[in-house]
């Protein structure tokens, strides 16, 4: 397995999504100076908003207490995210993930260098003992992932065994998570992450 792929989990039931957007450089210094730069927006999820034209999404980054910080992404961190629906009463409001995988790695041979971190539905850091608080089942994974070969920069999303969560506290909960995560399948997200890719490599205003 390429170091491209290692963080992206097997296919093996519901949705899955691929999401990508790149740009070539003239020269290999300029698409490693864009990498380096485009690697500082990836990690720092909490401004992610700031960079997508038309992201209606809003992400705030925890450390793995829910206790909000403002710095780049570590593993174990969780982020909440709060979309234009009502949120899940277990969340107060919002969904949460937590990063379960952080990858910095680079392969001279290949001349390619790649950073991403992989996300999992999880529970509310503020309430562990309450169930995942987040539209997909906790088999879902997101992968985020920036990448250097050669001359090309590229930002991508790839979600993988994406389905409803039907194990909510409440039953209302079950509901919006239902209605929720069949949105996101029919497109909602791929619009949401095509935008986030395209300002990772190109923002309408740099974080």
């Amino acid at each position: 397995m390429s170091i491209e792929d290692k963080n992206i989990p097997e296919q093996q039931k519901g949705n899955q999504v691929d999401v990508i957007h790149e740009e070539t450089l003239k020269s290999r210094e300029e698409a490693e100076k864009l990498f380096e730069t485009v690697k500082k927006r990836l990690l720092n999820i909490s401004h992610w908003g700031e960079i997508a034209s038309g992201f209606s999404s809003g992400f705030q980054l925890t450390n793995s207490n829910g206790l909000e910080v403002d710095r780049p992404a570590q593993e174990g961190d969780c982020f909440k995210i709060h979309i234009p629906a009502p949120g899940p009463d277990s969340g107060n409001g919002d969904d949460w993930v937590k990063i379960e995988a952080i990858q910095d790695e680079t392969d001279q041979a290949a001349d390619v260098q790649v950073v991403s971190i992989r996300v999992r539905p999880s529970s509310n850091p503020q309430n562990p003992n309450q169930n995942v608080a987040h539209f997909f089942h906790e088999d879902a994974t997101s992968t985020f992932i920036v990448k250097r070969k050669g001359n090309t920069v590229s930002a991508e999303v790839h979600s993988r065994n994406e389905v409803p969560n039907l194990k909510a506290n409440r039953f209302w909960d079950t509901i919006r998570h239902t209605v929720v995560a069949l949105g996101a399948i029919l497109g909602f997200s791929n619009h949401q992450w095509k935008n986030l890719v395209e300002g990772l490599i190109e923002p309408k205003k740099d974080s």
